[in-house]
């Protein structure tokens, strides 16, 4: 079944395209649910962050599966576009979507070299594929091996050194404009996941105020209540927040813009022409991009903040060869499974045929022989465990072997063994002659 990774990010596409191409959280469900219905497409896991939007997938084959998927990100409830979407995306097929993976998941395909936020979401579109049941076996192992690598150096290498996010570029940003922020209000728009982070990064930075507004008040308000400063204002009061504020700091999940180009003239008037500094992180953006254009407003997006983030990632360079080390590790780990797993349904059968037989003649003896103890019984049952144990160990052990290094030939042994046993592997055997040569081995 082969593997490929699909998508677009910051290095191949500007946030106005990411944007167009952006998921709710509250869909994501039903894309996973509608990637189920592409016939070439056995499993599948969207990975959607500011930076990015990829699917991981499992294929019946690469031709078909590879165009089924750039149709699902051209038109699935996206709407007609002025542009070729190809020329944006990226595709990375056998073992070069497996590194891509475990580059993302230990930061460093991240727009911030390390950036921590990125392993939770991983986490989180590897749950999102379990609740919409689009993964099964292969995308399991996949997910698990990357959130391993992922954590392996986090935790032995300083990948994650020199506290930075997208969250804390903001507020650089911010003070890079304003030189300081302790004489400042800053209003910072969602009180998710990006919210919370700048809310922590504003009060260390020292700002004099934080106003906290979000669709859910209740959110805002748990908000405040963590940080321990600043005040929190229901979403209808955003204008007159926006009046007082110097920064204003927006990262909400919002599907249209949340400070339109209206909303911002209005707001202009009322601070007489007094400077508004706005940092928009999030993906789609909130901000309508023609408010740039209003005298005395400085917009920033998160492409814009590129510069802030790489003064902030120079011990984590550093880093890199260490987790290169790592993901080569992990990907080598899943090599091996993957190539071996042709065996695993073969050596179950046959080791559960051989205990079914075990277990059989035991209760033939133990009828023939009713006045053995119970600890002769133990000793006869330990017995027949070793000599099956035995039995099966060089099979299992050349099986493993045959199928990590020649796909072909494990099969034939495998179809050895079904004749011999009874194992009923005819569709498995079936299903991995279908498999094309590209997916007997990552490419």
């Amino acid at each position: 079944m082969p593997l490929v990774c699909i998508g677009l990010s910051h290095h191949t596409a500007p946030v106005d395209v990411r944007e167009h191409h952006a998921f709710p959280p509250e869909r994501m469900r039903e894309a996973l649910v509608a990637l189920r219905d592409y016939a070439a497409v056995h499993e599948a896991v969207m990975l959607q962050t500011c930076g990015r939007l990829e699917i991981y997938a499992a294929l019946e084959e690469y031709e078909s599966g590879v165009t089924q998927l750039k149709r699902f990100l051209s038109s699935f409830r996206h709407g007609a576009v002025d542009y070729d979407i190809e020329s944006y995306l990226y595709t990375r097929l056998g073992e070069a979507a497996v590194a891509h993976l475990f580059k993302v998941a230990t930061g460093l395909d991240s727009m911030l070299l390390g950036e921590a936020e990125i392993l939770g979401q991983v986490k989180d579109a590897y749950v999102q594929a379990q609740h919409a049941k689009s993964i099964g076996k292969t995308l399991h192992r996949l997910f698990r091996d990357a959130i391993a690598a992922g954590k392996a150096a986090r935790a032995q290498t300083r990948i994650g050194g020199e506290s930075a996010s997208i969250a804390t570029a903001a507020v650089d940003a911010a003070i890079e404009r304003l030189g300081s922020l302790h004489d400042a209000s800053v209003v910072v728009v969602g009180a998710g996941k990006m919210g919370q982070a700048d809310a922590r990064s504003l009060r260390r930075a020292g700002a004099k105020r934080l106003i906290v507004t979000s669709r859910t008040h209740a959110r805002a308000r748990a908000l405040i209540d963590e940080t321990g400063f600043g005040e929190a204002v229901e979403l209808p009061g955003l204008t007159e927040a926006l009046t007082v504020g110097d920064v204003v700091i927006t990262s909400t999940g919002a599907t249209q813009f949340v400070v339109t180009a209206e909303r911002m003239r209005e707001v202009m008037r009322a601070r007489a022409d007094r400077p508004l500094l706005i940092v928009d992180i999030a993906v789609p953006r909130d901000v309508d991009p023609t408010v740039a254009s209003l005298p005395h407003v400085s917009l920033v997006d998160i492409d814009g903040l590129r510069g802030a983030v790489e003064r902030k990632i120079a011990v984590r360079r550093e880093a890199i060869p260490d987790v290169e080390e790592i993901i080569a590790e992990y990907v080598a780990r899943f090599q091996q499974w993957y190539r071996v797993r042709v065996a695993v349904p073969a050596i179950a059968s046959l080791t559960r045929r051989a205990e079914e037989m075990r277990l059989a003649e035991l209760e033939r003896l133990y009828a023939r022989c009713p006045d053995l103890t119970e600890r002769e019984r133990m000793l006869v049952d330990g017995m027949s465990m070793t000599i099956v144990s035995k039995l099966l160990h060089s099979v299992i052990v050349k099986l493993r072997a045959k199928a990590e290094n020649n796909h072909l030939e494990a099969l034939s042994d495998a179809r050895v063994l079904d004749e011999l046993f009874e194992l009923n592997l005819a569709d498995h055997i079936a299903a991995a002659i279908a498999e094309p040569p590209s997916a007997h081995v990552l490419p």
